[in-house]
């Protein structure tokens, strides 16, 4: 199977995929700069960066790949403004209970067609997440998994999650050409981390070593301890830079097969 994917980081966790004719968006938000509190969440996030793309000038959307709802820096008041107007939100099952409408849930490995006129099916599966360390009960979070020839041969997007049995699962399961990585070692509650630090990236590194790997979710929030230049530069000393594509917020990044 030959094939181009166009990916835009708009800012965050949120991206644009676009592929064999569908527009998906990863964790809408949108939101300006400030200090917000999810109405699920006891903790306040301050946004230190706005969008590289506004919400006006996103244009129609077939689903939303929402890895969880409940965390501000993951959808925001613009994000869930937004998710109605789309055609599909898949999330978590206690997310799409609380969202309602178009919300629908998926456990771990559970699957659903997405289709759409004169394309061919997209299959979107719901893959483990744990966000940050045993016994932090921060809610249920997923990530995804993409395919089109077969489950997961597209993308594999992480969710806000660490490596664990969970997401070696997922490579266990399934091949995916690109990995959507939440990096940014995020401490919003103290020294211990909620999403991918260097360690977690270079797990994944290893686990899927034919994928392309790009990082999101490492800048434009105050709780996020590493950038993304500090994940390219560990990989880089250990010979590995030749497997992270930099992620320009903004800047479409064009991968082909």
């Amino acid at each position: 199977m030959s094939g181009t994917i166009t990916l835009t980081l708009i800012g965050g966790p949120t991206v644009l995929i676009e592929y064999g004719g569908y527009r998906l968006l990863t964790d809408p938000t949108f939101d300006p700069p400030g200090q917000y509190q999810g109405p699920h969440s006891p903790v306040k996030h301050v946004k230190t960066e706005g969008p590289s793309i506004s919400i006006d000038d996103l244009g129609k959307l077939d689903a939303v790949l929402l890895s969880h709802d409940h965390h501000f820096d993951n959808l925001d008041n613009s994000g869930r403004s937004l998710l109605p107007k789309v055609g599909t939100v898949y999330t978590t099952v206690s997310g799409a209970q609380r969202l309602g409408g178009n919300a629908i849930g998926l456990d771990p490995f559970e699957s659903r067609f997405l289709e759409g006129e004169d394309r061919q099916k997209l299959l979107v599966t719901a893959t483990p997440a744990r966000h940050g360390p045993i016994g932090i009960d921060v809610g249920d979070v997923v990530g995804f998994a993409i395919g089109m020839e077969k489950p997961g041969d597209l993308v594999y997007i992480t969710g806000d999650t660490l490596w664990f049995n969970g997401t070696a699962e997922v490579a266990r399961r399934f091949s995916p050409r690109i990995v959507i990585l939440h990096t940014g070692a995020a401490e919003p509650r103290g020294r211990f981390h909620m999403t991918m630090g260097s360690e977690d990236a270079l797990e994944a590194a290893h686990a899927f070593p034919d994928a392309a790997l790009v990082s999101v979710h490492n800048e434009g929030w105050a709780h996020l301890r590493e950038s993304q230049d500090q994940l390219v530069d560990v990989f880089a000393s250990l010979n590995l830079s030749r497997r992270l594509t930099r992620f320009e917020k903004g800047k479409p990044l064009i991968i082909s097969w």
